[in-house]
């Protein structure tokens, strides 16, 4: 799988446990070390937890595994898949680190599960628009409107 494919997958299973503020960073042409970090927020220590389970769970799926995990710190866990490396931050943490400040000259990508919305105007039908408002009497028919005195 290329790195950037993993990059992705990573970052959209990660949102599967809701993390939050998910980026994806092409370190390519900065550094040698890695291709991708991938970095997101969960809000609690737990859903840290979660999202790094997840995310584990997901690449074995695939017969992908990390080559190293710092799993010991709830604020802040990090699997290491080569090419791609995911930080997965409490939102306490993520601001005092501050990656995508350290890593700046990098090409940032955000990731959201959100679907794009898109504006449509459609025409209302006969089916489409609102009921009257006027109320029908017992045999079915609109009350007379008062004539102005």
């Amino acid at each position: 799988m290329k790195s950037s494919a993993l990059a992705n997958a990573i970052a959209k299973l990660a949102l599967t446990k809701k993390a939050h503020d998910v980026v994806i960073m092409d370190l390519r042409p900065l550094t040698s070390m890695t291709d991708f970090f991938v970095v997101c927020s969960a809000d609690s220590d737990i859903q840290v937890k979660a999202i790094t389970d997840a995310v584990l769970d997901g690449t074995e799926t695939k017969g992908i595994g990390p080559w190293h995990k710092e799993t010991r710190s709830h604020s802040w866990m990090l699997l290491d898949f080569s090419d791609v490396v995911l930080h997965i931050f409490h939102k306490t943490a993520r601001s005092f680190y501050n990656l995508e400040k350290l890593w700046g000259d990098a090409k940032m990508k955000r990731i959201s599960d959100e679907k794009p919305v898109t504006a449509t105007r459609t025409r209302k039908t006969a089916s489409t628009r609102k009921p009257s408002s006027r109320r029908k009497s017992a045999s079915g028919k609109a009350p007379r409107k008062k004539a102005a005195q």
